[in-house]
C-alpha cells in the first residue's frame, strides 16, 4: 500500500506547514451536511467513472476494495473556517481508478456525484498524481457515514466541500460546470490558501 504525507498549499508552494488564512485549529470532526445523513449500505454501493459521452467504468464494493490502496496523511481544510491537522486515510487513489477506466487524458474537469443528489466540480488535474483518493477508512477505522462513509472524495488541498461524500461517480467533463454549491455562489475551485470561498 502506497504511503502519502502531504501537507498542501495550493498550486503556488507544496507542503508547506500551517493554516490557511482564515481559518482555526480542531480537533474535533465537525460535521456538516446539505441533508439528512443517507445511510448507503454497502452491499448497494458502486463508484463509477465516466466520460463526457457517457461511457464507463463500475465497482461494486469488494471490487473496489481489490482495488490498490493508498494511505494519505494530511490537513484538512473546511470553508466554515475549521482546519484539522495530520488526518490519516485510506483508500484508492483517483490515478488508479482512471487507470482501471482506461479514462487517462480524457476531459479536462470531473462532476462528482454523491447518494443524495450532491455534487461538486473539480479540475481533473487536481485530482491526480497522487493529489486525491476515494477514502473508505479514516484514521484506521471504517469511514461513518456522518463523515460520507461508507466512501468520499478526498482532494484535500481544496476547501472540504470539495471532497463530496457518499460519492458515487466522477463524471468527466470537456468544460468546467458548477456543482451544488458552486451554483450557490460557492468558488468554481477553492483554494483555502487564497481564501477562495466565494465567486
Amino acid at each position: 500500500m502506497a504511503v502519502i504525507n502531504r501537507r498542501f498549499r495550493g498550486k503556488r508552494r507544496d507542503y508547506a506547514p500551517g493554516l490557511p488564512p482564515g481559518q482555526y485549529l480542531t480537533t474535533d470532526f465537525p460535521v456538516l451536511a446539505t441533508g439528512p445523513t443517507p445511510v448507503v449500505n454497502t452491499d448497494r454501493w458502486s463508484m463509477s467513472v465516466t466520460t463526457p459521452d457517457g461511457l464507463g467504468t463500475r465497482w461494486r464494493w469488494t471490487e473496489f476494495l481489490a482495488l490498490p490502496q493508498q494511505q494519505m496523511t494530511v490537513d484538512i481544510h473546511c470553508v466554515t473556517r475549521w482546519s484539522k491537522l495530520g488526518t490519516t486515510w485510506t483508500g484508492v487513489s483517483i490515478d488508479t481508478l482512471l487507470a482501471a477506466a482506461g479514462v487517462e487524458g480524457t476531459g479536462g474537469y470531473v462532476m462528482a456525484h454523491a447518494f443524495g443528489g450532491y455534487t461538486t466540480n473539480i479540475p481533473v488535474a487536481d485530482l491526480v498524481d497522487g493529489r486525491a483518493m476515494v477514502a473508505h477508512t479514516f484514521d484506521g477505522r471504517p469511514l461513518p457515514p456522518e463523515h460520507g462513509g461508507p466512501a468520499r472524495l478526498l482532494v484535500p488541498h481544496l476547501y472540504f466541500w470539495k471532497s463530496a461524500k457518499w460519492v458515487s461517480e466522477l463524471h468527466l467533463m470537456d468544460t468546467d460546470e458548477p456543482g451544488f454549491w458552486e451554483r450557490g455562489g460557492y468558488h468554481m475551485f477553492g483554494d483555502p490558501w487564497r481564501e477562495q470561498r466565494y465567486a
